[in-house]
């Protein structure tokens, strides 16, 4: 019965603990709340204030001076509260990330670009203006209005200052008056048993108070909690973004299939090229020598041997043609043993020395293998080519549904997609499978390039091995 009792005794004081310590917690996060409001809020209403207040001097005279000082005052506020609309729900959103985990989504609806047309007009997508300036604002103030984002963005300006004060100004009552009571008290009282009419009116204003304090501090984290629901519904990008993130997400997709499409007729042309330039030449000049033997046979067995001996030898090259430009489509130690064999037989080829370490569970989709190894390829040939490195570390991880690559070499760094077609091929080939590029390259070195892209094994067989080359 003891045992009881005191575990009973226990749980209750670690539960008032839990308890003082989230109202605690509850009281900092307000007090957060009410100081990112105030921008929002105060430097707006001062900036319209202040600007009435000089119009209204300057046009003291006029008749209809109150008019444009209510008007220049709002203007004044509006554009003050244009510059905080993002930061105010920026930070509110990282509120509530950090301290409920609730992730709200920011999806814009992307703004056409301005053009110039033969009259010398400027088109906003919308209209047409004169001024380039003005089709700017025009656009920015169009677009602001029609995108979903920045209207809640807008509406929440106007709601998290009043949702600040009605949800912390009953907390900051509370204290404020359960200090008063507690400090300055006391409460009329009559004297009961040894206690004189003074303590017993202390005695109750030191209860009062201190139970006003308690009630603000343990219902501090139910005021953010409603404040973290009311921001939610206001800035909840589930529903609101979707045709802006489908919109955005159809434009990704466009772009990463024209680009396949693009890369797909590109490699049909270098094949056919290669076939028409290499081995078709050979085998027409093998047929034409071959032809020339014939005729040589009765005549000149010495000639004809030694063109024969020509012809073997372009029969070799051609079927290494061949050889290379099957390599070159997908090579047959990708096809036969995949990707970690493929780019360590590709690291003995290699102009650098080439360490290579692989943990993957089975094998990749082969699309994604002839992906990622071809884009390794260009990685190795552009470390070799402008690095000046003498190492280079690759390493191939599948982790979580992810692959990720990453290639590193102790050049001189500073690589820039910029410099050359080289790295944005390997970001467009990445991106027909959803995958990006990273660059990690300062001046001195060293660089590491990661490829990541989602993808799914069949096997949950795993090998991990290391090779050097």
């Amino acid at each position: 019965m003891t045992t009881v009792t005191r575990t009973s005794g226990t749980s209750v004081r670690a539960q008032t603990r839990a308890a003082f310590e989230a109202g605690g917690q509850g009281l900092a996060r307000l007090a957060q709340v009410v100081l990112a409001a105030i921008p929002g809020f105060v430097l707006p209403v001062a900036a319209a204030i202040l600007t009435g207040v000089l119009t209204a001097q300057f046009l003291g005279y006029y008749y209809a001076a109150s008019l444009v000082t209510l008007g220049a005052g709002a203007v004044a506020g509006s554009v003050v509260a244009t510059a905080y609309v993002r930061k105010t729900a920026d930070r509110t959103r990282g509120f509530l990330e950090r301290w409920y985990g609730i992730r709200l989504p920011v999806a814009y609806e992307p703004r056409p670009e301005l053009e110039l047309d033969d009259r010398g007009h400027w088109w906003t997508g919308y209209s047409y203006h004169r001024s380039r300036v003005v089709a700017k604002y025009a656009q920015l103030v169009h677009c602001g209005l029609r995108d979903r984002t920045t209207r809640a963005e807008l509406a929440w300006l106007v709601v998290n200052p009043v949702l600040a004060v009605a949800l912390a100004g009953p907390v900051a009552l509370l204290l404020v008056l359960g200090t008063a009571y507690t400090l300055a008290g006391p409460v009329p009282g009559a004297g009961y048993g040894p206690l004189s009419p003074r303590m017993t009116s202390i005695l109750l204003s030191s209860v009062v108070g201190i139970g006003m304090i308690v009630a603000g501090i343990l219902v501090a984290p139910y005021a953010v909690r409603g404040y973290a629901e009311a921001a939610r519904r206001v800035l909840d990008q589930d529903g609101r973004a979707t045709h802006a993130q489908l919109a955005k997400r159809v434009a990704e997709l466009t772009e990463t299939r024209a680009d396949a499409v693009g890369n797909q007729a590109a490699e049909l042309r270098r094949i056919e090229r290669d076939l028409h330039d290499g081995a078709q030449a050979r085998l027409v000049a093998i047929g034409m020598t071959l032809g020339t033997i014939e005729h040589l046979m009765d005549t000149d067995q010495a000639a004809a041997r030694e063109l024969l001996s020509e012809a073997r030898q372009s029969s070799a090259r051609a079927l290494q043609e061949l050889r290379d430009l099957v390599r070159g489509i997908h090579p047959p130690v990708l096809a036969e043993r995949g990707l970690g064999d493929a780019v360590r037989a590709l690291a003995l080829d290699s102009a650098l020395p080439t360490e290579v370490f692989v943990s993957l569970p089975d094998r990749l989709p082969a699309p994604v293998e002839a992906a990622v190894y071809f884009s390794i390829c260009e990685l190795l040939a552009n470390a070799a080519k402008h690095s000046g490195a003498d190492q280079v570390w690759v390493d191939i991880l599948y982790r979580a549904g992810f692959l990720r690559v990453s290639v590193t070499d102790d050049g001189v760094g500073v690589a820039d997609p910029s410099r050359g077609t080289g790295l944005r091929g390997v970001e467009r080939r990445l991106g027909t499978f959803d995958g990006v590029l990273a660059i990690d390259s300062t001046s001195g070195g060293p660089t590491t390039i990661t490829l990541e892209l989602p993808c799914e094994l069949s096997s949950p067989r795993t090998s991990t091995s290391f090779a050097k080359a």
